[in-house]
């Protein structure tokens, strides 16, 4: 079992506007929530821990993790509301993210309810704000705290500077993470943000003397960035695409490759640490097609495993 941590909530969309007035369509989202999702479709067995509200948004969304196949019995439920948050795409397919709400339900979330988190978890998943806001912040690094070296600590910064405008709250949270994070995806994006005079490859070496087992970087058209002990960094080039928009591509790339390591029985940090470039190369291929598929169709509409299987 995977279990993936954080929020759950709706993305707002402009479908329209007049002199007076915006017509928003609203999309269930949230980069913990489209991992989780991802991860039904691509045949893993994935449980979210997350606040989720007793709002009508919340009972929708945790009604929509069901129908996919997420397990939703460890998710705390709470009469916060749910997060609703403005997406701007710009013309090259790029989101922008504006948070509306505070005091919401993912922010909830305490070191009491960890508890619900099982103790044969395969692989735990943090990442996105919830890292960097609070008391959510400090109950997932108790939970990465007390399952490292015990499973698969996974992590995804997922940095939105709108919602979390403290760069140091983020930059600590990765700080923090680095010596305890077995598996760390990370885009070009979120390092230019967090560390604007530091190339990728610095990144990586600096990520992997700090302990991470696996270093990924995914740079959009500019193909992906991977690294271990034992491979040293490896390249591989985007996959040709018509892109629609960019929102979930992470996301997707990071339940893909989640998912293709549990398949082969890799989703240890021993693992990680013994793959060597063929098999690295053969992983990060699975989940750029995966990633490249739900660029090429509107929204966070992640793959299932027959259609990557069928574009590899």
């Amino acid at each position: 079992m995977i279990v993936v941590c954080g929020e759950a909530l709706f993305d707002m969309f402009c479908e329209g506007e007049t002199a007076g007035a915006v017509a928003l369509s609203a999309r269930i989202g949230g980069s913990p929530f489209n991992l989780a999702v991802g991860l039904a479709r691509l045949g893993a067995r994935p449980l979210f821990f997350g606040g989720l509200s007793t709002d009508m948004f919340g009972r929708k969304l945790a009604a929509a993790l069901e129908r996919e196949g997420v397990a939703t019995g460890a998710a705390p439920r709470t009469p916060a509301p749910t997060a609703l948050v403005c997406v701007d795409v710009d013309a090259a397919g790029a989101p922008a993210y504006t948070l509306y709400g505070s005091g919401t339900a993912e922010r909830a979330l305490t070191a009491a309810d960890l508890e619900r988190v099982p103790l044969d978890a395969a692989a735990i998943h943090v990442g996105s704000y919830c890292m960097a806001v609070e008391p959510v912040a400090t109950a997932l690094r108790t939970l990465v705290a007390d399952r490292h070296g015990k499973c698969l600590i996974a992590f995804d910064p997922n940095v939105r500077l709108t919602i979390q405008p403290d760069r140091a709250a983020w930059t600590g949270a990765v700080a923090w993470m680095l010596p305890r994070t077995d598996l760390l995806k990370i885009s070009d994006e979120d390092l230019g943000l967090l560390y604007p005079d530091m190339d990728p490859r610095a990144f990586i070496d600096l990520a992997l003397r700090a302990g991470v087992a696996l270093v990924v970087v995914t740079r959009g058209g500019d193909g992906v960035l991977a690294a271990t002990r034992a491979t040293g960094q490896v390249a591989l080039p985007a996959l040709a695409v018509d892109v629609v928009d960019t929102v979930g591509a992470g996301d997707t790339f990071q339940a893909a490759l989640l998912s293709y390591l549990q398949r082969r029985g890799l989703l240890t940090r021993a693992a990680l640490g013994a793959l060597d470039a063929a098999a690295l190369r053969a992983a990060l291929h699975f989940a750029g097609t995966a990633a490249a598929i739900t660029c090429s169709r509107r929204g966070a509409d992640l793959p299932r495993l027959e259609e990557v299987q069928a574009q590899e």
